[in-house]
């Protein structure tokens, strides 16, 4: 990396050119760490900015635990299954045996991440904020980023939009879309939080055998309960907080849903998805995002005294953790090369560009829940929805891809988003190694052993 070696031009002044680099990658989340991670082994000098001082984002930074299951055979590419190995070697077990989902430690994925980090070369910028880009034509040139020093600038050759909310994609130019094609409104937010203390023991017996909740099929270390009022499944559950309404402990949007996960690795604690913010709030409203916070953390601390007042097993319970940021399930989404749509999910499309495969079913809370395709049946995500005509040397890559709202709620899981991430890396290298523009890469000529995923047709 080559450091310090010239100013450039911003605002009406010189600021500093703080590294030169191959690749840069914008977001430390579980999609943009991959794509450092992989374009920095396939021999790119990257730098990743990350706005925090833990990689992963949502899975880390917000919480959100567990790694919702793809429901497809085959979906898992190498670096999901090294992220969980390595997981493994530092004793967390993700793996429940019966469900599919993976369940997360927080901690011990942000060290994951810095390991396989360290260890390919990624120069990470931590406490770093991405600002502006600035363009020569239609390419971007720089990222100028605000560090503890002032503002600086980072240039590329080939840039990787990981930020989750297609911020480096709209600076530089690059169509986007936000919200519900049919109300505008974004996916709702929540305000994650954990609670220890809890007798997972008596929990499990309340919930599973006096209440005859069956929802969850695995009982602790992994355990989960849920309601959601506002789905067409009704839920035990729902009586229990209910009552919190009647008794005007909880309010209805406090209640409208709940739903936690135990914590491998971190005994008699709970990760709460939960609350989930009223859609009145929105992801893309810089004022509306902020009320959120405030708002959230009441509610926040109403669900953890009603559940510490009358769910056994939390008797002794108490907040432990808070997250460092909003869930946003969905914000903006780029108009890309290709656009998924759910002609592509319910007709279970095929690419010859194609980087993922998933079955995760349409999840747009707030909005709408489909029904899961048929076992065996999974969808294809092709490289294309991952970059756009208007700026060559940008891959997108995250929740944020260019597909419908409907589309989004379905490939917006980890597991999905991380090996969007792995083949943006991959895509990143072989563009640069082969004098490519990345978004003129045909995806179909990597050699398969070199990319890292291989379409249906090619096993």
């Amino acid at each position: 990396m080559d450091f310090g070696a010239k100013a450039l031009r911003y605002a009406g002044r010189d600021i500093p050119v703080l590294c030169r680099a191959d690749c840069c990658v914008a977001g430390g989340g579980p999609s943009g760490t991959a794509a450092a991670i992989l374009a920095a082994r396939r021999g790119l000098k990257t730098v990743l900015i990350e706005r925090g001082v833990v990689l992963g984002g949502l899975s880390t930074l917000g919480l959100v635990a567990p790694f919702m299951p793809t429901n497809c055979a085959g979906s898992e590419t190498p670096y999901v299954a090294e992220v969980k190995g390595r997981m493994r070697e530092h004793h967390i077990e993700m793996s429940d045996g019966v469900t599919g989902c993976g369940w997360s430690n927080p901690e011990m994925l942000a060290l994951v991440y810095d390991e396989m980090g360290e260890s390919a070369g990624v120069e990470t910028l931590y406490h770093t904020v991405l600002v502006d880009a600035l363009l020569e034509g239609r390419r971007i040139r720089a990222a100028v980023v605000q560090t503890i020093s002032g503002l600086r600038a980072i240039t590329a050759d080939i840039f990787i939009d990981g930020t989750g909310d297609a911020m480096l994609a709209r600076l530089a130019g690059a169509p986007t879309e936000r919200g519900s094609e049919r109300t505008g409104r974004n996916q709702p937010m929540s305000f994650r939080f954990e609670m220890g203390g809890i007798a997972l023991d008596r929990l499990h017996a309340y919930v599973a055998e006096e209440m005859g909740d069956t929802r969850c099929r695995t009982k602790p270390p992994y355990f989960e309960f849920a309601q959601a009022r506002h789905r067409t499944q009704r839920y035990r559950l729902e009586e229990f907080f209910w009552r919190g309404v009647a008794s005007g402990e909880l309010t209805e949007e406090d209640a409208e849903y709940v739903q936690a996960f135990t914590i491998p690795g971190k005994p008699g604690t709970m990760a709460m998805n939960c609350p989930e913010l009223p859609p009145r709030f929105s992801a893309t409203d810089p004022l509306s995002y902020s009320r959120a916070v405030s708002y959230g953390r009441a509610m926040i601390h109403r669900l953890s005294r009603y559940l510490i007042r009358h769910m056994p097993g939390f008797e002794n319970a108490y907040i432990s953790r808070e997250a460092a940021m909003l869930g946003a399930r969905e914000s903006w989404r780029i108009r890309g090369r290709y656009y998924l749509t759910e002609a592509d999910y319910y007709g279970e499309a095929r690419f010859p560009d194609a980087v993922a495969r998933t079955a995760w079913y349409i999840d747009a809370h707030g909005e709408r829940v489909e029904a899961p395709l048929p076992e065996g049946r999974f969808y294809e995500i092709p490289y294309r929805s991952l970059v756009t005509e208007e700026v060559p040397n940008l891959i997108v890559t995250g929740r944020c891809i260019s597909a419908s709202f409907a589309v989004q709620a379905s490939m917006r899981i980890q597991p999905t988003c991380m090996s969007l991430g792995e083949a943006a890396g991959v895509a990143a290298a072989w563009a640069f190694h082969h004098g490519i523009e990345v978004n003129r890469l045909a995806w179909a000529e990597i050699p398969p052993k070199a990319r890292s995923y291989a379409s249906a047709g090619e096993g």
